[in-house]
């Protein structure tokens, strides 16, 4: 089982897509905004080469782990110490039975979203408890990320 870099990265990017539409002022933009305490005036300061650079680097790191959490074939891997080479028989004919089972876009959208209710929402919540934000700025924050894991999921789930 080799990992697909090029889904990897299309997965992270497609953070940058699913955000414009999230944050624009006519979705949950201008909420957020409320909700952060964000201006235009304060946003028109941004190093938007900074924000928009490490997001994307963030977003490809979490799809590269994502791919162990949606396909299943990386736990058969993980079964033989991931020494392909070195695994019996049984290992190959498992692949070979089961090497593409389960890699479908929906597939992935239920593991992706399954990571997002349950690792996602739990840590911007709990950050946002701690900043003394509202319910509502968890729930667009979380809500986001539990998309963009849906979505990421699917990528990297599908793309064989």
């Amino acid at each position: 089982m080799e990992i697909n870099f090029l889904a990897v990265i299309v997965a992270g990017l497609s953070t940058m897509v699913i955000g414009s539409v999230w944050y624009n002022e006519k979705v949950f933009g201008a909420a957020w905004m409320r909700e952060t305490g964000m201006t235009k005036e304060k946003a028109k300061g941004a190093n938007l080469l900074k924000i928009f650079g490490l997001s994307i680097l963030f977003a490809i790191m979490i799809a590269f782990v994502m791919q162990f959490m949606v396909i299943h074939q990386f736990g058969a891997m993980g079964m033989v110490g991931g020494d392909i080479e070195a695994a019996k028989p049984s290992y190959e004919a498992f692949m070979a039975d089961y090497g593409h089972s389960y890699r479908t876009f929906k597939h992935g959208v239920l593991h992706g979203a399954m990571v997002g209710v349950f690792m996602g929402l739990p840590i911007v919540g709990t950050n946002a408890l701690y900043e003394m934000k509202s319910g509502k700025y968890i729930l667009i924050n979380s809500g986001y990320w539990i998309i963009c894991f849906a979505v990421m999921g699917g990528i990297i789930c599908a793309w064989k």
